[in-house]
């Protein structure tokens, strides 16, 4: 049995044991992955408190630029450093968070391996202050740079990523190899080589042979972008092998036994085929996947109420109750009377059957009843009146409760399918489903009822 996955029946996927994940020590980092809006960030955060609360010291990383996970943790705000989250852990658990700061990241990158005259010489270069905000690849590969700094330090038993929000699937894995195979010299001997021409022609090189690649940069630098990209060149010379040789020592971080990848979806359409190309982009590229988590799945605590039968009730006490009368009686309902006898007519509903009982056991000078008039008679013409108006509007409320159950059970329904699509062609990947919460998670009192659901794996009734 593989480690953090439980084998169920031959027909449902197996689950996955959030908790088994988090508490074996050889589990060193886990990568939340998928895409924008299925809950990352809030998954990563929930881990990350479970974790501490079973006795890790867990730091979470995130990339996120709604800067929730601060406000959930309690924190007034993150940035580049870790940050303890007090009263998290249990025993020697602890809990730190950070939001990467790609730019800080890229000058902390510089600061330790360039001497201090040159390092100064970098940072002022605008061609690096472009690139370092700015260029496509690098906030991934900045939170790979800085996956691997936390890891190195070895101050944390367990770090969880956050992965960037990223239209295609798995930046976080190609950029690294974009930005390196840019940083160790290709793109760079390019930019570099009207400087070897020189003067006017090498201008014109410039100009005409390289004005796609350099367009974009030259509207940004003008005149001067040359001389920037020499100066920088110049500077950098001696880092760049070193930016490939870190992004390649990560990659294979990422590919170890100790790291874990969680793709994380919503019970949508959309989502499921983003999910179904991350896992088979993970297994291509030999990362370890650990299983699926389904957020935002609703459930029902009154699932043996079909959605046709629901429906079917609903429209029967709009419609006056027309296939709970007898035979020859429709119109005793709307009229107010009742039928002599004791024997509750055969297809009678619950709410008819109450307001009977009401009806035959009140006082007899209760309000409801109708009390006696001036001349001692009883205005039982108003009671049957009220009881009707009270019945009527008990059955439009009833019948409006079963329309939103039969709504709930349809959403459910749709779930079901787009799930089921997902394992049918993947049945191998462990599943953990989470029920969707009345509203937002805003506190670690939130966080950790997420942590709860992950851990039971399968949707509590809702």
């Amino acid at each position: 049995m593989n480690e953090g996955v439980d084998t169920v029946g031959m027909d449902t996927p197996p689950r996955l044991a959030v908790d088994r994940l988090l508490d074996d020590p050889e589990t060193r980092i886990i990568v939340c992955c998928g895409a924008g809006g299925v809950g990352k960030t809030t998954t990563a955060a929930a881990l990350g408190v479970r974790a501490a609360g079973r006795g890790r010291k867990a730091v979470v990383l995130t990339i996120d630029p709604a800067r929730r996970l601060a406000q959930s943790m309690g924190i007034d705000s993150l940035d580049n450093t870790p940050r303890k989250v007090a009263t998290v852990g249990a025993g020697d658990g602890e809990l730190h968070a950070m939001m990467l700061d790609m730019k800080r990241t890229f000058d902390e990158i510089v600061e330790a391996h360039a001497d201090g005259e040159r390092a100064r010489a970098i940072l002022a270069n605008p061609f690096y202050q472009s690139l370092s905000a700015g260029f496509a690849g690098t906030q991934e590969y900045m939170a790979m740079e800085k996956l691997g700094q936390l890891r190195a330090r070895d101050d944390w038993d367990l770090i969880i990523v956050d992965t960037p929000p990223s239209r295609s699937a798995l930046d976080f894995l190609d950029a690294p190899k974009r930005l390196g195979s840019f940083l160790d010299g290709k793109f760079i001997r390019v930019l570099m080589a009207p400087a070897k021409v020189g003067g006017r022609a090498g201008m014109k090189f410039l100009n005409v042979g390289m004005s796609m690649m350099t367009g974009t940069l030259s509207k940004l630098m003008g005149a001067s972008l040359l001389k920037d990209v020499q100066t920088f060149v110049a500077a950098m010379d001696t880092m760049f092998g070193g930016f490939r040789t870190r992004a390649d020592a990560t990659f294979r971080l990422l590919q170890a036994p100790g790291t874990a990848f969680l793709v994380v979806a919503a019970p949508e359409p959309d989502a499921l085929r983003e999910a179904a190309y991350f896992v088979e982009r993970l297994a291509a590229e030999s990362m370890p996947l650990a299983g699926l988590v389904l957020n935002r799945v609703h459930g029902s605590g009154a699932d043996q109420l079909s959605a046709e039968r629901a429906l079917a009730a609903a429209e029967n006490l709009e419609e006056g109750g027309i296939v709970d009368q007898e035979s020859g009686k429709a119109g005793l309902r709307d009229s107010g009377a009742e039928p002599t006898g004791t024997a509750e007519p055969a297809g009678s509903t619950q709410t008819e059957r109450t307001a009977r009982t009401a009806q035959t056991t009140r006082p007899a000078n209760s309000p409801e009843t109708g009390s006696p008039g001036p001349d001692g008679d009883t205005e039982a013409g108003s009671t049957d009146s009220g009881i009707a108006t009270d019945t009527a509007v008990v059955d439009r409320i009833t019948a409006g409760l079963l329309r939103l159950h039969a709504e709930r059970m349809q959403v459910i329904a749709r779930e079901r399918r787009t799930r089921d699509r997902f394992t049918s062609l993947h049945p191998e990947v462990a599943v953990a489903e989470v029920a969707a919460l009345p509203g937002d998670v805003h506190d670690l009192a939130g966080l950790r009822a997420i942590g709860e659901r992950l851990a039971a794996g399968v949707p509590a009734g809702a």
